[in-house]
């Protein structure tokens, strides 16, 4: 039935260093493209940041970026906060952040589905009785128009789909399942040539029906590194961050030219390893 619409859980993987307001829109973008779609009921959003074992220079501390992240989603009826990946001690491949997200549906839906079944053991012994008892059982609470467990799609600007041609930085077979299994949301600046990224791999291309496109026609150029640029040279900030997240770095004095200089020597943790390799 073309009308039954797949739920989308939308995950957006990132340092969030700090998050900004060009974050947010992301989500909003995608949202309104897949709804746009009539395919696609979108009914979380679910912002990951990256743990510190990422090395990432100028990473500060998770706990703050991951407290600043929950103060920019605090007005929001739909976009979360999940601190699993920041919380590990080590640095999870994008993919094992996907399942994670993806098992955590599967087994909330299993519950539901337990549940749902309980009053429907009564009727046993009649529904026996009955020519039809094969049809398939109607959840409750769950609208007509709704296939039941959700797809988590992976949100990324172009920036991130881009670094997939950058050498050690993915495994191709994380690629593909991304690309295969979940699917991307790619929110490109309008003229910005990710259709000729795409078909410049093989791998995106055979996979080009489950990767999304959004055209940003009202530019944001936001960066989380601008900002940081900014507050060191002690540049307001004010309406580009949400404002509790401007009080929150002001207050705690988050960015300086000591935050920067954080992990500068150390090598990207999907790189380590991969220097003594020609």
């Amino acid at each position: 039935d073309p009308a039954r619409k797949t739920e989308v859980v939308l995950l957006a993987c990132g340092s969030f260093n700090p998050i900004t307001n060009m974050h947010l829109r992301l989500f909003e973008l995608a949202r309104d493209y897949l709804h746009e779609t009539g395919k696609y009921k979108v009914i979380k959003g679910i912002i990951s940041p990256v743990g510190d074992a990422y090395k990432k220079k100028g990473l500060i501390s998770a706990n703050h970026r991951v407290t600043m992240a929950k103060l920019a989603t605090k007005n929001s009826d739909w976009v979360e906060v999940d601190d699993w990946e920041s919380c590990q001690s080590e640095w999870l491949e994008t993919l094992k952040v996907l399942r994670y997200h993806h098992q955590k549906l599967l087994s909330a839906d299993v519950t539901n589905s337990l549940q749902d079944a309980v009053p429907l053991t009564k009727l046993g012994r009649k529904r026996k009785q009955e020519p039809n008892r094969h049809d398939p059982i109607k959840k409750k609470n769950q609208g007509p128009d709704v296939k039941s467990v959700p797809q988590v799609k992976l949100l990324c600007g172009s920036d991130m789909l881009e670094s997939f041609g950058i050498p050690n930085l993915w495994k191709l077979e994380d690629i593909t399942e991304i690309v295969e299994k979940h699917g991307l949301v790619c929110i490109s600046r309008a003229g910005n040539n990710v259709q000729k990224f795409i078909y410049e791999s093989d791998i995106l291309w055979k996979h080009k029906n489950n990767i999304h496109l959004v055209e940003e026609w009202i530019p944001n150029d936001i960066s989380s590194t601008k900002i940081r640029r900014a507050l060191r040279r002690g540049q307001s900030i004010r309406y580009l961050v949400p404002e509790e997240v401007r009080a929150y770095i002001e207050r705690r004095r988050l960015y300086s030219a000591e935050s920067e200089a954080r992990n500068a020597g150390a090598a990207l943790a999907p790189l380590q390893g991969t220097a003594a390799a020609p």
